[in-house]
């Protein structure tokens, strides 16, 4: 457990608190590209702050402060007669990457991008989308490099047909085998969790020992500050931000990226669209609705109850925790070593640009744009050599691929 002092410390994203001064180190996905086919100058709320994202004469994009109303909610969507920029308000630096618009809110030097694998894929090998939740962006991360909460919340209770699974996490069979991740996650719900400290963040390895000396290995990742990247399937990796909204509501925006085939974008904007609603994104069950929860489905189908979406039963995880996590009253254990490691790590930043040094946050140097991949899979391998064994499937898939996925 922690203090109330230190949980604010860490959650807190306006301008003025510590944590949303790291945040404002680093480029921030602030808006998909498609938005603006909807409003045009479009609304966006990002770090507590209120701002309008538009395209200009010359078809550049444009993100500068705008007027807000007393009292507006924090995920509001006027229409675009009722947008206006603040007179003499900030206006950011802003790229597109991959369909989706970074914008950078700090102060001080503007860092480079890395060579992640989501930036450097060709377009047609990428997909973009995002949904909302309503709680904190720490606790929305959280869950995303705790790798045994999947054997439990995401566990299914039987197994569909891999070939139907398209566009849809842990529904893949395991890298050159025919069992079924589903299984694996079922079976084998208590993995060996290693953590390792990198240039980007944490490389963070889950151990499944099976049968005949054979280990499943999953290799996931945070990257710093609040993305991370998993493996959806044997092709295709999720690269995903927890972008605060303000102090209780964020996004996540997820970049799909293929190693072989282009991604079929239509049905899987098709696929998304039949769990959100827009402009908003906000997912079609939620809290009011309890997440569309269904007895006779948590009998015999899924673990929560709550229908086929992972994201759905991450929803209930994270805003079942509060608006923003009361951590005094938290007790860890042995499978949040990632957990316990990323809020040293934040807690670090945090002290370093309380002492001036920059530069001690990760990718902040000149070295930044050299950081490539991560590495993400999951592979069968001997028990003996599951770290060469893990390294080496993650190299046959990248030799095949039609872009340059060298690492």
């Amino acid at each position: 457990m922690i203090s109330q002092q230190l949980n604010d410390s860490i959650t807190r994203v306006g301008p003025d608190s510590a944590a949303g001064a790291v945040l404002r180190c680093y480029w921030q996905p602030a808006a998909l590209i498609e938005e603006l086919e909807y409003q045009n100058p479009a609304p966006v709320n990002l770090l507590g702050e209120r701002l309008a994202l538009w395209r200009d004469d010359t078809g550049s994009f444009v993100l500068a402060a705008r007027k807000a109303e007393a009292g507006e909610p924090s995920v509001y969507h006027p229409g675009p007669e009722q947008i206006e920029a603040e007179p003499g308000g900030a206006v950011y630096p802003v790229v597109e990457k991959k369909g989706v618009v970074f914008a950078y809110l700090g102060d001080g030097p503007v860092p480079e991008f890395p060579n992640l694998d989501c930036f450097r894929a060709d377009d047609s090998h990428v997909f973009a989308f995002k949904g909302l939740w309503e709680c904190n962006w720490l606790q929305a991360l959280e869950i995303g490099i705790d790798p045994a909460h999947a054997s439990f919340l995401h566990r299914f209770l039987e197994d569909e047909d891999p070939d139907e699974g398209y566009g849809k996490q842990f529904r893949d069979q395991v890298a050159n085998t025919n069992i079924p991740m589903t299984r694996v996650l079922r079976e084998f719900p208590r993995p060996q969790i290693e953590v390792d400290e990198t240039n980007y963040g944490l490389k963070i390895t889950a151990l499944r020992h099976l049968e005949n000396g054979q280990t499943h290995v999953r290799v996931t990742n945070q990257i710093f500050p609040e993305a991370i990247c998993i493996p959806m399937s044997r092709e295709m990796t999720i690269t995903q931000w927890h972008v605060p909204v303000d102090d209780e509501t964020c996004y996540w925006m997820t970049m799909f990226t293929s190693f072989r085939d282009p991604v079929n974008k239509a049905l899987m904007r098709e696929q998304r669209l039949e769990e959100h609603v827009l402009p908003t994104y906000a997912p079609l069950k939620h809290k009011g609705n309890h997440y569309g929860y269904d007895p006779k489905e948590q009998e015999s189908v899924t673990y929560t109850g709550m229908g086929l979406d992972i994201n759905v039963h991450d929803q209930w995880a994270v805003e079942g925790m509060g608006a923003i996590q009361d951590r005094t009253q938290e007790h860890l254990g042995r499978s949040d070593v990632a957990i316990i490691r990323y809020r040293r790590m934040l807690r670090e930043a945090i002290a370093a640009l309380d002492r001036g040094d920059r530069d001690a946050l990760p990718m902040q140097g000149e070295e930044t744009s050299g950081i490539i991949g991560p590495l993400s899979n999951d592979t069968i391998a001997p028990t003996a050599n599951w770290s060469g064994a893990s390294r080496e499937a993650d190299l046959e898939r990248r030799s095949g691929c039609p872009w340059d996925a060298s690492v």
